[in-house]
């Protein structure tokens, strides 16, 4: 912890006010120590939480008193177990000490829950997906079904984009945008060096597609960023979207992708009308399935 900038400062003094209050919320039974007789302030002593920590007490009272000493992951979680913190609380911990927290897991499969489902049917008749860390579908609105050519059969974005025959000759600029797309999933997997659902679905999407290999083996890095995703629709014609990627902090396995017709491009007036016939995908050609993770 630094000891000579206003931020450092700053959140010594929020670091002091945060381990007081939940410090302050805990009864010595809520831990499993002997009920404590009656005590002037609430809550568990600064000894007890060293002791539920396995830290020093002198250590401990100079963490929240704010002074500049040196901490540790280790140390930091070993805190956070002691006072019951939540997810959020645990990050917020590390934040006031100057370090970075580290990535919220989720669930390994996470589900969508209903207000997400009611959002992405809500966003309709313009498409939108629901994906997971490995860009699996997890919700899919029909309109991304009949836009993009989607079906049952499709259960990752990144493995229907490679070998979903359908979409890739709907798309009119699948080769400038195919590096692209490789370069964020690779990203995506270095933030998760431990996952090997990544590895996975490279590894099966490198068999499956020769395209997929040779970006693959450029090593090329890129972010998620907002893009436009063009496609010629059988029935609509021509359609060009605005695509923004959303991430949901109180579900960190999940994000959003919404399209939204690009202006001047007559895309809305087609949606609508695609939408007025009922929306349908029609049959797909030559899917190749990679089982994702």
């Amino acid at each position: 912890m630094a000891t000579d900038t206003p931020s450092a400062t700053g959140r010594r003094e929020r670091l002091r006010g945060f381990l007081r209050s939940r410090r302050a919320r805990l009864a010595p039974e809520d831990v499993g120590l002997p009920p404590a007789a009656r005590r002037r302030t609430p809550g568990l002593r600064r000894e007890e939480v060293a002791l539920l920590a396995g830290v020093g007490v002198s250590w401990y009272t100079w963490l929240e008193q704010g002074r500049p000493i040196n901490v540790s992951a280790d140390v930091l979680d070993a805190i956070a177990r002691a006072l019951r913190l939540d997810e959020p609380e645990r990050e917020h911990l590390y934040l006031l000490t100057g370090l970075n927290p580290p990535p919220r897991t989720g669930a390994a499969r996470p589900e969508a829950t209903p207000e997400l489902r009611r959002l992405i049917e809500a966003w309709s008749p313009r498409p939108a997906v629901l994906l997971d860390r490995y860009e699996n579908f997890v919700a899919v609105n029909d309109a991304a079904r009949a836009v993009f050519g989607y079906t049952d059969a499709d259960r990752n974005c990144l493995v229907a984009f490679f070998t979903n025959a359908r979409y890739r000759a709907l798309h009119t600029r699948w080769e400038a945008v195919a590096p692209g797309v490789v370069a964020a999933f690779r990203a995506a997997a270095a933030r998760h060096p431990d996952d090997p659902g990544f590895d996975r679905i490279a590894d099966g999407l490198r068999a499956a597609s020769p395209e997929f290999d040779a970006l693959w083996a450029r090593h090329d890095v890129g972010a998620t960023a907002q893009a436009v995703k063009a496609v010629r629709h059988p029935e609509a014609g021509e359609l060009v979207f605005d695509t923004t990627t959303l991430a949901l902090p109180d579900q960190p396995g999940l994000h959003v992708e919404l399209q939204n017709p690009r202006p001047g491009s007559g895309t809305a007036e087609r949606l609508e009308r695609l939408a007025a016939a009922g929306f349908r995908t029609p049959a797909g050609a030559g899917l190749v399935v990679v089982d994702p993770c």
